[in-house]
């Protein structure tokens, strides 16, 4: 059975739940974020507003464990920890800048629609 069939989102499927952590909103500013390169926990909480400590821990943690983050402790004192996109994680910066695009320069309608349903 060819992968496509074999992980099909719209069916109950490990595919979904992968659709549903890259689509997480969380998920698409942190690897955004580690495009270019290492950074610490407080500089990645810095960078993304609105995001607390226990989301910005628990997404990582995810993205860790699905192999898009590396994380790299080093022994210092006190620990130097970073995060990093990790190969596969680097292959999300495409499709993700084309969503992040679309977002961009279609804003302006989509707020004209979002006024336009609350009339």
């Amino acid at each position: 059975m060819s992968a496509p069939a074999l992980y099909d989102p719209y069916r109950v499927c490990p595919s979904r739940q992968l659709l549903d952590r890259i689509g997480d909103r969380w998920t698409v500013l942190i690897i955004g974020t580690l495009e270019d390169g290492p950074l610490r926990f407080s500089q990645i909480s810095r960078l993304i507003d609105g995001i607390s400590q226990k989301m910005l821990t628990q997404t990582l943690r995810s993205l860790e464990a699905d192999g898009l983050v590396v994380r790299t402790v080093y022994p210092e004192v006190p620990p130097h920890v970073e995060y990093e996109l990790s190969a596969l994680g680097r292959t999300l910066l495409e499709p993700l800048e084309i969503l992040r695009a679309w977002a961009v320069d279609h804003m302006d309608e989509v707020a004209t629609a979002r006024a336009a349903a609350l009339r």
